[in-house]
């Protein structure tokens, strides 16, 4: 009987070969004196300027195979190893301490690690993946170690490990590598985001996959339902076998709807959006047929500088995105970053609850310069698309009022400039604090849609941080709760004529189309890689059958119970 471990599903897809461990390289560092503090900075300059011309060297082969969204996760790392906050720290605590560059650059980035892992938000946490990757490289080169490559396998394998780093990731040779599988990380992990677009089958967060396989060892990965078989016998193989192969035909069909309209079986139409970050996420929305774009991540654009970017910068930023959608509607947020998300530039007060605190609106309306800003290269850009724009984290129709209001102000101000403008642009908000979800009927009167941002919601309506070891068992999309407050949200919304769309996870999610669509839901966005495979489930469902669906789960009286009914309903791909 075979060994089988339980992880997350990142990337779906069956994998059956042998295993590859990658084994890690002793990065064991110890403290110790150095006389000439100044050679010793020098030396880690070194370091930095030899990870650097790696670093570019990955870029372009990445940018060259996979794509520039890809290629981007690199001119991020570039971007660490030019961020004076971080290399300054280093060289302080060389210069103050006297220590070694390995020492000192351990403690700084496990500091800046730390703290980025600490934050409510996907972006930053991603980020602390960034800084563990791109100091790896730069403490291989101080100790003298020489890293472990993957590019290097000759043989069919599925690749075992405690994490893939994106520059692992990156290297995995394609003709070879099969899938993957990690003791840690999470689906918004970028070694599952990477695997996703590569198409490569993975599963993470196992726990212990590594200390139960060694290299030569065969193996299936099910990144369908998050499982690895250790040596199974011919019978599971077998099993396996078919359903890779039932998988490979719905991808074929999944392909066959990339130009078709989102629409059930007895015509009950609706969209389907991509989320993006930068306008060069753009390749993937356009392949997979996205119908527009649900939620366009503005914070980007301020990180990793050190001052706020220009209006004109965003305005061609914005600018790209609308024009290259063809007039598809862009739902584009305004700036969310604040108190959980630290600007060097900005001087943002220390709280003991940043993810209840100045951030989002309530930064933007308190520096309202800034504000005015990206509004004006927002309205400019509409003259070349079709915007909507969102604020995110509106707690009161206050709120509200006043960010329309500087609005109003901004439209007046670049009309008598002579600027070309659209003469309408809808004005939304996110739906991500509880409060507002449960006055949507108040809300509905002044907004011209809503887009609930369900990762923000579940995790405040449980009191539950979906990143606490201890409590993510209670980070439940499923929750009843969870599902009468998006439910009431639609209800209140199209009661006022207006429509309502979902940018968390969960309206990427399989088990999650049905229910939505039976509620109501107008916009469904999500990562690009999800929407040929949501079509296709959207096409398959007749509207007037999930409807008393929705509303049966809703009487459900917990998620394990929700999840269970729509499986034995057959209403998932897979």
């Amino acid at each position: 009987m075979a060994n089988q471990l339980q992880g997350i599903a990142a990337s779906k897809g069956i994998a059956i070969a042998k295993a590859f461990v990658l084994e890690q390289p002793d990065m064991t560092v110890e403290k110790t004196s150095v006389e000439d503090p100044a050679a010793e900075s020098e030396r880690f300059r070194s370091a930095v300027g030899k990870a650097k011309e790696e670093l570019e060297e990955i870029k372009a082969k990445t940018l060259e195979e996979q794509g520039e969204e890809n290629a981007e996760i690199f001119a991020a790392h570039l971007l660490v190893l030019d961020d004076p906050e971080l290399l300054k720290a280093v060289e302080s605590k060389i210069s103050d301490e006297k220590i070694n560059a390995e020492s000192a650059l351990k403690d700084v980035t496990d500091m800046f690690v730390t703290m980025f892992q600490e934050m409510d938000n996907e972006y930053m946490q991603e980020r602390a993946a960034d800084i563990q990757d791109v100091s790896k490289r730069v403490m291989l080169h101080l100790l003298g170690v020489e890293n472990t490559s993957l590019a290097g396998i000759k043989d069919t394998s599925i690749v075992i490990a405690e994490d893939l780093t994106p520059s692992d990731t990156a290297q995995l040779n394609r003709d070879y590598t099969l899938g993957f599988a990690t003791d840690i990380g999470g689906r918004t992990s970028h070694s599952a985001i990477m695997a996703r677009s590569l198409e490569l089958p993975a599963v993470v967060g196992t726990k212990e996959v590594t200390a139960q396989v060694k290299t030569g060892d065969l193996l299936i990965i099910d990144g369908i339902e998050g499982a690895v078989f250790v040596n199974p016998d011919s019978a599971v193989v077998e099993e396996y076998e078919k359903k890779q192969e039932g998988f490979l035909q719905q991808k074929e069909k999944w392909k066959q709807v990339v130009n078709e309209s989102s629409i059930t079986t007895d015509n009950h139409q609706v969209e389907l959006a991509a989320n993006i970050g930068t306008p060069d996420d753009l390749e993937g929305v356009l392949n997979n047929g996205a119908e527009g774009i649900g939620l366009y991540r503005t914070e980007f654009l301020y990180m990793g500088r050190n001052e706020l970017p220009s209006e004109d910068e965003q305005f061609e930023a914005y600018k790209k995105v609308l024009t290259e959608m063809e007039n598809k509607p862009v739902v584009i947020r305004t700036l969310d970053i604040g108190g959980d998300k630290d600007l060097p530039y900005l001087d943002l007060p220390e709280e003991l609850n940043p993810f209840l605190g100045f951030r989002a609106i309530r930064l933007c309306l308190e520096e309202t310069d800034m504000f005015k800003t990206q509004l004006r290269a927002l309205l400019r850009a509409s003259a070349f698309g079709n915007l909507k724009i969102m604020f995110p984290m509106v707690a009161t129709i206050e709120e509200f009022r006043e960010a329309k209001a500087i609005f109003d102000e901004e439209w007046r101000n670049l009309k008598e400039e002579g600027h070309e403008i659209a003469e309408k642009i809808e004005l939304g908000i996110m739906v991500e604090i509880p409060s507002t979800a449960v006055a949507a009927d108040l809300f509905a009167d002044e907004v011209d849609f809503f887009s609930i941002g369900t990762n923000d919601l579940i995790q405040y309506t449980l009191a539950a941080d979906r990143m606490s070891e201890k409590v993510s068992h209670l980070y439940q999309p499923y929750h009843p709760a969870i599902l009468r407050l998006v439910k009431q949200v639609i209800d209140a919304a199209h009661e006022k004529g207006k429509w309502v769309g979902m940018c968390g996870e969960m309206a990427g999610e399989e088990t999650a189309v049905p229910i939505l669509l039976g509620l109501g839901l107008d916009e469904f966005s999500m990562s690009a890689t999800s929407i040929l495979p949501a079509r296709t489930q959207v096409r398959g469902l007749a509207y007037e059958d999930v409807q008393p669906l929705a509303n049966e789960v809703l009487n459900k009286k917990t998620s394990s119970e929700v999840e269970q009914f729509i499986k034995e309903q057959g209403l998932l791909n897979v």
